[in-house]
């Protein structure tokens, strides 16, 4: 009987299925069928693993946004002498298309080492928290939209515009234009598979997580590219989508994805140092 209001008011109260009492049972949030704790311990990893996993998973939505909205404001900005780098097709074709099964994947990543050694999180603290929203906007979301709005004015640069240039059909930078508008869609999907891998881990280092212990996202990062591919060097698709082949362009693009998980995993290890010095 003394069982039940300390189970009643433990966080988690935890009875034993077999010899314990049936107050006891009433009363706990959990009952060991078997009486093993290593129920318990397995629980929680899941538990924690599935947190985690949430986590990644809008940690790698919210990364796209600066990359879609920063070139939009840039033309706004410059009141139209710096033309608008995606059209509204392609921000749809990276929202519903390219994002979708990599982000998908990211839910089925294996428990990060060490993740039982960690200490409980804050109590009330929510899955969306001040360090997810700095990490995908200021740290993944900035560098990409600094390497895809770069790449954007580096090939119009290449053809000889500058700003204030008219770019519309019929015009001789037309051409250059849609390459420009193109190779803004492929960086953002090359920054997509660097945020992907980025995501992947939290604490860890990735290559303590493994390169391949995830088949679900290389099948997604995969689709992603095919799906690049179809929109570019389709001529119905790529008129329809607004791009064009890439050639020389897709040089600017190669180093988009380990750039940005180059960025994230330098400011990740300075702040564990930070951590560990405080």
């Amino acid at each position: 009987m003394n069982d039940a209001p300390a189970l009643q008011r433990a966080d988690i109260g935890v009875a034993m299925g077999a010899s314990g009492t049936d107050v006891a049972r009433e009363a706990a949030t959990m009952v060991l069928t078997g009486d093993d704790f290593g129920g318990i311990v397995a629980a929680v990893e899941a538990g924690r693993r599935v947190f985690a996993n949430v986590r990644k998973f809008i940690l790698y939505i919210f990364a796209h946004a600066p990359a879609e909205v920063v070139p939009f404001l840039v033309f706004a900005l410059s009141g139209g002498a710096i033309p608008l780098p995606l059209t509204v097709l392609q921000v749809l074709a990276i929202d519903l298309g390219t994002e979708t099964l990599p982000a998908l994947a990211l839910g089925r990543e294996p428990a990060e080492p060490g993740i039982m050694g960690r200490p409980p999180r804050a109590r009330g603290s929510g899955v969306i928290d001040r360090r997810l929203l700095v990490r995908a906007w200021a740290v993944l979301g900035m560098t990409s939209a600094v390497l895809v709005t770069g790449g954007f004015i580096a090939v119009l640069l290449a053809a000889g515009w500058m700003p204030g240039d008219p770019t519309g059909p019929g015009t001789p930078l037309h051409s250059a234009y849609v390459s420009a508008t193109a190779t803004t869609f492929a960086g953002i999907v090359a920054c997509q598979v660097g945020t992907a891998w980025a995501a992947r881990t939290e604490h860890a280092r990735l290559r303590d997580v493994g390169l391949w212990s995830n088949p679900m996202l290389l099948w997604g990062i995969a689709f992603e590219l095919v799906f690049l591919a179809v929109l570019l060097y389709v001529p119905p698709i790529a008129a329809a989508f607004g791009t064009a082949p890439l050639s020389w362009e897709l040089l600017i693009l190669l180093p988009f994805p380990a750039i940005v998980w180059g960025v994230d995993a330098l400011v990740r290890a300075r702040r564990a140092r930070e951590g560990e010095a405080s």
